[in-house]
């Protein structure tokens, strides 16, 4: 068993409770095949024999095992899945790393699900800077992270705002009253608004191998959109050209 598990903070994806704010600029279907493209390329860049890759997901009741069985057939047997716990956001991250420990792990990474883009060098940035401290985020451009890492389950979350634009900067603050050392790895922006999406998609024209499912799903939505009953939103029309929709 590798020494570190990589935690991926997923959700069954149903209309009305996945990517809610892109949903409504874009319809469930389309947001629905979206979020699917994202797992599709976080399996596609982690599930191997380099890394012990989970799956926390929500809601509890499902069964994610099969659901990745479906969406990733190939890769499926290189993966765990495991229930999210927890009234909110902190406490289900902290009960993902108490998980972890439990079964072994000397120190978990988890990343969300709204970063497609995110790379290998990314997490091994972030497995070698664990070794030197206790805790290792990866911020987010809107003040959250797409990123914890740590080697003992730290209750660094309580107390925490979740979804705001201070989070990185409590989360370093609790740690350092905690006596914990942190560290920063390189910047990335998660996708939760069509402005995000935007930014994705000229990325992923440059550089399509960074989440190829989704780039792939990104350059159909041409053909996507001349079927109207996909697109529900006036809003999400007139941006339509950004996108190359139209």
């Amino acid at each position: 068993m590798p020494e570190t598990a990589l935690v991926v903070m997923a959700r069954y994806p149903q209309p009305g409770t996945t990517k809610t704010r892109l949903a409504r600029m874009l319809g469930d279907e389309t947001t629905l095949k979206l979020y699917r493209a994202f797992l599709i390329d976080l399996a596609g860049h982690f599930a191997g024999p380099e890394y012990d890759l989970h799956w926390t997901y929500t809601p509890a009741e499902v069964d994610y095992a099969s659901f990745i069985r479906t969406l990733v057939p190939r890769l499926a047997h290189h993966t765990h899945s495991f229930p999210q716990q927890g009234a909110d956001l902190g406490e289900r991250l902290l009960h993902a790393f108490r998980w972890t420990h439990r079964q072994g792990y000397r120190s978990t990474i988890v990343i969300g699900s709204d970063a497609p883009h995110i790379t290998r060098e990314m997490i091994a940035q972030a497995g070698r800077a664990l070794q030197e401290v206790d805790v290792v985020l990866g911020p987010a451009d809107d003040g959250g992270y797409y990123l914890i890492a740590m080697r003992e389950p730290h209750d660094v979350f309580s107390t925490i705002p979740m979804s705001t634009s201070v989070v990185a900067a409590r989360t370093i603050a609790r740690a350092d009253k905690l006596g914990l050392t942190t560290r920063l790895i390189q910047p990335l922006f998660d996708v939760d608004e069509y402005p995000d999406l935007l930014r994705l998609a000229e990325l992923l024209r440059t550089n399509s191998a960074l989440a190829p499912a989704t780039a792939a799903l990104i350059a159909n939505l041409r053909s996507i959109h001349d079927h109207d009953s996909l697109y529900t939103c006036d809003t999400a029309r007139r941006h339509s050209a950004a996108l190359d929709l139209s």
